[in-house]
C-alpha cells in the first residue's frame, strides 16, 4: 500500500509539472512580418510573468492553417481574414503591431535610398518587363546615377506570407496590369524570380545575389543592412522607409471591431506617408475562451510595455484609440 502511494504521488507530481509547464507556454504560429518584436516582447514578459511564449515563424499562410486546424493557441497574419472568413472558421481577430514592407536591393556603389523607383517601375521590375538596371524607366527616374547594365535577379517569398500579401495588394492597387495578370494573396504565381522561405530567406538571397531586388519588412532589412529605395507615393513624393513614413501611414488606418479591425492600410495619402504599410494581425479560435485569455494577457501587457520595445525595432505601436477598441473587443467575447 505504501508502495502505491508512493508511485500515486510521484506520477501526481509528473502530470502536475506537465500542467503547470503547459499553461505556462503560449504556442503561436504564422507570419514572419513580426517575428522580431514578438520575440523581443516574449523575452521581456517572461522575466516578469514566468509565461514562455513559443512561436514558429513559419508565414502567414502557415499560421492560418494551424490555427484553422486548432494546432496553437493563436495564429498571426499580416493579411487579414475578411470577417465571412472570420466566422465560417470561428475566429477572432484583432491587430497587433504596425510595420511596413520594403523593396531591397544589392547593387554596387548604391547607397541607402539612392536609388528610386515609383509604382509603374517597380511594378514592370517584378512582372518581368523591366530585365536590367539601366532599362530607360529607371534611367529617367535617377539622373546622375551610373546604373549597371546586368540583369535584374527578382527575390521573392516561396511560401505563403502575409508579407508578400501586403506587397502584392499594393502592385494591384498601383498597377492594373499586375491587378489582371498577378493578383494578389498570401501566395501568388510569380512571372519571374527566384523564391526564398521567409522574411529572413528573402533577406539572405538579396544579401548574396549581386543586380537583385525583393521585399521584406523592414526590421529585416535593417538587421541585414539591406539598402532600400525611395519610393514614389500617392503624393507624389518620394520617401525612404522609416519610423515616421510608417507613422504617417498608420494615422490613416480607420480599424472597427465589428468587422474584426478587417484594414489594410495600402497606398496611404500622406504627404510623407510610406505606400507599402500593414498591420500585423492576430487570429483565436472563439471556442477556446481559457487559452484565449492567456494569449491576451501577453498582447494587454505588450500593448501597456512593448511601445518602445517595437520603435526601436522600426514598428509602429498601436495608437491608445486602437488599444482600446481591441480591449473592448476582447471583453465583448468573454476573454479579457
Amino acid at each position: 500500500m505504501k508502495r502505491l502511494l508512493i508511485i500515486f504521488s510521484i506520477l501526481t507530481c509528473i502530470l502536475f509539472n506537465v500542467s503547470v509547464e503547459a499553461s505556462d507556454t503560449l504556442n503561436g504560429a504564422g507570419a514572419t512580418f513580426p517575428y522580431p518584436v514578438y520575440s523581443a516582447w516574449a523575452f521581456d514578459y517572461n522575466k516578469v510573468s514566468g509565461v514562455r511564449l513559443n512561436y514558429q515563424s513559419i508565414g502567414s499562410g502557415g499560421g492560418i492553417r494551424q490555427i484553422t486546424d486548432r494546432t496553437v493557441d493563436f495564429g498571426a497574419t499580416d493579411a487579414p481574414l475578411d470577417p465571412e472568413v472570420l466566422t465560417k472558421s470561428k475566429l477572432l481577430q484583432f491587430p497587433a503591431v504596425i510595420g511596413g514592407v520594403v523593396p531591397v536591393i544589392n547593387i554596387a556603389g548604391i547607397k541607402q535610398g539612392e536609388l528610386k523607383l515609383d509604382s509603374d517601375t517597380l511594378c514592370s521590375i517584378f512582372i518581368g518587363d523591366v530585365k536590367t538596371w539601366n532599362d530607360p524607366k529607371i534611367a529617367a527616374l535617377n539622373k546622375g546615377i551610373k546604373l549597371p547594365e546586368g540583369d535584374i535577379t527578382v527575390i521573392t517569398r516561396s511560401d505563403g506570407s502575409g508579407t508578400t500579401a501586403i506587397f502584392t495588394r499594393y502592385l494591384a492597387e498601383v498597377c492594373p496590369q499586375w491587378k489582371s495578370k498577378v493578383g494578389s494573396d498570401t501566395s501568388v504565381k510569380w512571372p519571374v524570380g527566384i523564391g526564398g522561405k521567409g522574411n529572413e530567406g528573402v533577406a539572405n538571397y538579396v544579401k548574396r545575389v549581386n543586380n537583385s531586388i525583393g521585399y521584406v519588412e523592414y526590421a529585416y532589412a535593417k538587421q541585414n543592412n539591406l539598402v532600400h529605395i525611395a519610393l514614389k507615393n500617392k503624393a507624389g513624393k518620394f520617401v525612404e522607409p522609416s519610423h515616421e513614413s510608417f507613422q504617417m501611414a498608420a494615422a490613416t488606418g480607420d480599424f472597427k471591431a465589428d468587422t474584426h479591425f478587417y484594414h489594410w492600410l495600402i497606398n496611404a495619402p500622406g504627404q510623407g506617408a510610406w505606400p507599402i504599410a500593414g498591420a500585423t494581425f492576430i487570429l483565436l479560435p472563439i471556442e477556446k475562451k481559457d487559452s484565449n485569455k492567456n494569449v491576451v494577457k501577453f498582447y494587454d501587457w505588450a500593448f501597456k510595455n512593448g511601445d518602445e520595445t517595437a520603435a526601436k525595432l522600426v514598428y509602429i505601436p498601436l495608437p491608445n484609440e486602437l488599444k482600446d477598441k481591441i480591449r473592448a473587443y476582447w471583453k465583448a467575447n468573454g476573454i479579457y
